[in-house]
């Protein structure tokens, strides 16, 4: 194979082979908001579109003033019209397309038009819109403290132990990892982490990480979550900093059986000894029977073998009377041959009757 050719066969062999990494960095980008206009007033509406979300999620599209792409919503959604919002639901490609009625946020403006996940792992994303007629005042200065983000995936490390499994409370450390990307050095951070269960509001913890993070450092930060004991079903741990949620975890915790299992043995064992307790009572307080002596309770006399008979030495009389009766191993006393005849009644063995006459004549 000639030089010039060798070149194109390897450019083609690398294309090939860097073609399969190029699929998952495309869909590893973050979403994509895009406004069919950067200015509305108030009653008109705006087409809102987006590329790059997870396919078939539940989004929540608002328009929220104190915001800008690059700062975010300053303040969460207490800065936006909440009451105006729409939802719409992602295609099997990741894209959605809704209209939103402009409606004025209740905070002046720069605003934005936010979307964000409802369910599942939060993403959101944000497009700069302007509110025709409303009060424009500018953002307020950034913290100097720096600002945090985070940078990788959540994870919850931990098990249930067996106390947790009898209604103990069920514990696991949060870990992620945030980057400083102000321009000053933060240190001491102070987190809030909140669990929340279903539909109801998350009850914030705060939480103080010890170290300094340099502007543009990195750092894993490990912080303890616990809920309440007997605590079962779906829960979502968040994570917020500087009022603003950074990310959020799910968390399925099972059902503490211990505790059923106590509950069901409880009610076997108190009937039971109620039971018991009360045939005790009936037993002592039943009237006695007409002997005047309970049976139960009464001690049992003594047993004693019968003594042989002490006989003076001598010559042994002949015995008179019938003949002995056979003492054999296996038959009982009164139950031996030589008495069979016993088990009639009694009776005169005479030749003579009593009921048969007689001819009695002259001697």
């Amino acid at each position: 194979m000639s030089g010039k050719l060798r070149i194109p066969v390897l450019t083609a062999v690398l294309a090939l082979l860097l073609l399969p990494l190029a699929a998952p960095a495309q869909a590893a980008q973050r979403p994509v908001v895009e406004l069919s206009a950067s200015q509305a007033g108030t009653g008109g509406s705006v087409t809102v579109s987006g590329t790059g979300w997870r396919p078939r999620t539940l989004l929540m599209l608002l328009i929220c003033g104190r915001a800008t792409p690059g700062r975010g919503v300053i303040g969460g959604t207490n800065s936006c019209a909440n009451g105006d919002g729409r939802a719409v639901t992602t295609d099997a490609h990741g894209g959605f397309s809704r209209k939103l009625p402009v409606t004025e946020p209740p905070v002046p403006c720069p605003c934005v038009v936010h979307v964000a996940t409802v369910t599942g792992a939060r993403a959101d994303a944000d497009a700069a819109f302007q509110v025709a007629g409303h009060a424009v005042e500018p953002l307020p200065a950034e913290p100097a403290t720096g600002r945090l983000a985070v940078l990788s995936d959540t994870r919850l490390d931990g098990s249930s132990g067996v106390l947790t499994w009898f209604g103990a409370p069920p514990s696991r450390t949060l870990v992620f990892t945030v980057g400083n990307l102000g321009s000053t050095a933060v240190r001491d951070p102070v987190f809030q982490v909140g669990s929340a269960h279903g539909v109801f509001a998350p009850q914030w913890d705060e939480q103080q990480w010890r170290g300094t993070l340099a502007p543009g450092k990195k750092a894993q930060i490990k912080l303890p979550v616990e809920l309440a004991a007997g605590a079962h079903g779906d829960y979502t741990v968040s994570l917020r900093y500087g009022g603003k949620v950074l990310a959020e975890q799910p968390w399925g915790v099972g059902r503490p059986w211990g505790v059923t299992l106590f509950w069901i043995l409880l009610c076997l064992v108190v009937p039971a000894a109620l039971f018991r307790a009360g045939l005790a009572v009936v037993d002592r307080v039943r009237p006695r029977r007409a002997g005047g002596v309970r049976h139960r309770g009464l001690p049992r006399p003594p047993f004693r073998l019968p003594r042989p008979a002490l006989r003076a030495p001598g010559p042994r009389a002949p015995a008179a009377g019938p003949a002995a009766t056979p003492t054999l191993p296996w038959f009982t006393p009164h139950s031996g041959p030589g008495t069979a005849g016993r088990l009639s009644a009694p009776h005169d063995d005479s030749p003579t009757s009593p009921t048969t006459p007689t001819t009695k004549g002259p001697t």
